[in-house]
């Protein structure tokens, strides 16, 4: 897979997860646990954004690392 396939399907993804929100239940712990998915489901698109301009192949695997960290999060 090349770089740009994958930061397609994050953003996808990201946009995928917010479509979704809109049928969330609309209550004190609904909007809680929304904006934690909303923002753990966009953030890996970013990030891989961020890692792709690493300054190092330490800094692109730790920026991975958050990535994937926000992914397992919104699973």
């Amino acid at each position: 897979m090349n770089k740009q396939i994958l930061e397609d399907r994050l953003i996808d993804f990201a946009v995928l997860v917010v479509e979704i929100s809109r049928d969330f239940e609309k209550s004190y712990a609904g909007n809680h646990l929304l904006g934690q998915i909303i923002r753990s489901s966009t953030s890996p698109a970013l990030n891989y954004g961020e890692a792709q301009s690493a300054e190092s192949k330490r800094d692109f695997v730790h920026k991975m690392g958050i990535c994937l960290k926000e992914l397992r999060e919104t699973f």
